[in-house]
């Protein structure tokens, strides 16, 4: 992504509704899907500017991974992580079968091979280890806040779940999330789209009442995100395991 995104995040992931609502969904679905062990060691790969490091600390040891020099600087300052830098599959120094839990938070959409990222990532995993992804869903929602983030696909379930299958890996879970408020966002997009709008605003902050708002009722899916499945949403989340067979 581009260098004022990054800045951009570094303002707003800690408060902004959508980060926030995330990250508790997130701990939803590590406390219902994640390996049941004490002291996990968790790699997040794409971590950004660290948003969720803390987060992730509070289930084990993290290692994590970001391409970007100003994101992984920023990521490293505020976590205590030593951030590693690199690009998936080959770029990045990683020991085969180490991780009990590899997250993905919205980043498998940015990598041009997702498959050739996912297979190589499958052996990391440690025996009975998993690995989680969040990404956007509906190809037909793609928009200017795509192209903005270097989006290189949006996910349907199905194809999401194939990727996951031809890498090597068994979906254990799998959903969509950003239910309660996708008529909200649908409606808006489209209305970007009638008046031209290049949804640059994707990113602003409201108004602390609305940011409250909209995280209680985004966050409000938790639970359900966790141990059920959605059939319609803005993103989809899915938790796999190797397949067991050598590929």
């Amino acid at each position: 992504m581009d260098a004022s995104i990054y800045a951009r995040m570094a303002e707003i992931d800690g408060a902004h509704w959508w980060f926030a609502a995330r990250r508790r969904i997130v701990a939803a679905l590590i406390e219902a899907q994640a390996p049941k062990r004490s002291g996990m060691t968790i790699l997040e790969v794409g971590c950004g500017t660290g948003s969720n490091l803390a987060l992730l600390q509070d289930y084990g040891q993290v290692d994590a991974v970001e391409p970007d020099d100003f994101a992984r600087a920023f990521a490293s300052g505020r976590s205590g992580v030593a951030v590693k830098g690199g690009y998936l599959p080959d770029g990045v120094a990683l020991a085969d079968g180490h991780y009990d839990f590899i997250v993905l938070l919205d980043v498998l959409e940015h990598i041009p091979d997702d498959l050739e990222a996912l297979t190589a990532l499958r052996r990391k995993l440690a025996p009975g280890g998993r690995l989680m992804v969040t990404v956007p869903a509906n190809p037909w929602m793609w928009s200017a806040h795509d192209v903005a983030h270097h989006h290189q696909r949006r996910y349907t379930a199905a194809t999401l779940d194939a990727v996951f299958t031809r890498a090597g890996f068994r979906v254990r879970h799998h959903t969509h999330f950003n239910t309660l408020l996708f008529p909200l966002i649908v409606g808006v997009r489209a209305l970007h789209r009638l008046t031209g709008k290049t949804g640059g605003d994707d990113d602003a902050m409201p108004s602390p009442l609305v940011n409250r708002l909209l995280e209680r009722v985004f966050g409000a899916e938790r639970q359900l995100v966790a141990r059920g499945s959605l059939p319609f949403g803005v993103s989809l989340a899915l938790v796999a395991e190797p397949d067991g067979t050598t590929r």
